[in-house]
């Protein structure tokens, strides 16, 4: 494996990294709240940075998340690039791409999406009252060939009960109940209400009552949708832990307690070093899962370890980050604290490590690790 990145990876992270560092400010995101930076949207999709991703694939991404997740910036990058464009261009027929992929990339169409392990339409071990916090199946209507899924349109009812950056988009990807995915325009929907999440990112219950979708991909498209989307969240993440471990870096030489900076204490050391190889553990199992999906490897069992390593340790890393920040950390309007915010939305976004393991362990015992 090889993860250097390519001549036009590195050139599209260090415009990322400028336009994120130059646009991403405090007094921005404060501005924002939980809505979205329509002017950095605009910058980032002016410089071309959404449709470099159809050419420099999923490790490119990554790598343009991390950038993202060092400043937090309040932008739907992460869902349209995972559930809009990289979907439709590995899915999508001949016709979806030509229709939808130019406007995601000018930023004109947003895509959302809740697609995960046990996610929307996926069908619960047996018939139970809706359980709060639980995902609702999400069923499909049209006739169809089973164990086929061919483009056209069907009818969707159920409820999504979070869909983070509804807010800004125009179409939503979900799932049904027999694990096929289905775009649905936001304006189509019966009904769409806010939610609160711990990040303040924008999110909404989505409801559909007969409600107008167009299938997307074949049948498996959902596995590789979802090792797609564990990827690129995890390397989000990692560029999260990694902007909140630099604030306390940059706090801890600052600030001198009894003559000397914090950073000189043995226990600071210990607490910044572990977090360190966390931030590192996270980001190089995102960065193989990344490539090997690149390569067109098997890459579901590495896509679980990248998001099992972003859920466990990613809320290491922002509480270490927040902790060595002392009585500052607790500071509600601290820079790090977006940071914690993040990285512990991310984590229940991921999953409970618990169920990822037992996932992966599944997939051992089964003999689909490495096939």
């Amino acid at each position: 494996m090889d993860f250097t990145p390519t001549e036009e990876q590195a050139a599209a992270r260090d415009l990322a990294a400028r336009i994120f560092g130059d646009l991403s400010t405090h007094e921005r995101l404060t501005a924002a709240g939980t809505g979205s930076d329509a002017g950095l949207w605009k910058e980032l999709c002016a410089a071309g940075l959404v449709g470099a991703v159809a050419d420099i694939g999923l490790l490119g991404l990554v790598l343009l998340l991390e950038e993202q997740g060092r400043t937090t910036a309040q932008v739907p990058f992460a869902a349209s690039c995972v559930y809009g464009l990289l979907a439709v261009a590995a899915h999508g027929s001949p016709e979806q791409r030509e229709r939808l992929l130019p406007g995601i990339a000018d930023g004109t169409v947003v895509v959302a999406g809740a697609i995960s392990g046990s996610g929307p339409g996926m069908p619960e071990p047996e018939a139970r009252e809706p359980v709060p916090g639980r995902r609702e199946q999400v069923s499909e209507t049209r006739d169809s060939v089973p164990g086929r899924r061919e483009p056209g349109p069907g009818k969707l009812t159920g409820v999504v009960p979070v869909v983070p950056w509804l807010r800004d988009a125009t179409h939503v990807l979900v799932a049904d109940d027999r694990r096929g995915l289905w775009l649905v325009r936001v304006a189509e929907a019966a009904a769409s209400e806010p939610v609160e999440l711990t990040a303040p990112w924008s999110a909404g219950r989505l409801t559909l009552d007969g409600t107008p979708g167009e299938a997307l991909g074949a049948e498996g498209a959902h596995d590789d949708l979802l090792a797609t989307a564990r990827t690129a969240f995890a390397g989000l993440q990692a560029g999260v832990c990694a902007g909140s471990l630099a604030r306390a870096v940059e706090h801890t030489n600052a600030r001198e307690q009894f003559g000397r900076p914090l950073a000189a204490k043995q226990g600071v050391q210990l607490r910044a070093a572990d977090a360190y190889m966390d931030t590192e553990a996270i980001r190089v199992t995102a960065y193989e899962a990344a490539w090997r999906r690149d390569e067109g490897l098997p890459c579901t069992s590495h896509a679980l370890t990248a998001a099992w390593w972003a859920s466990e340790a990613g809320q290491r890393v922002v509480h270490t980050g927040q902790h060595l920040h002392g009585g500052a950390g607790a500071d509600l309007e601290h820079p790090v604290h977006r940071h914690f915010l993040w990285g512990r939305q991310l984590d229940a976004y991921l999953g409970c490590g618990g169920e990822m393991l037992q996932e992966l362990g599944e997939l051992i015992a089964n003999g689909e690790v490495g096939t």
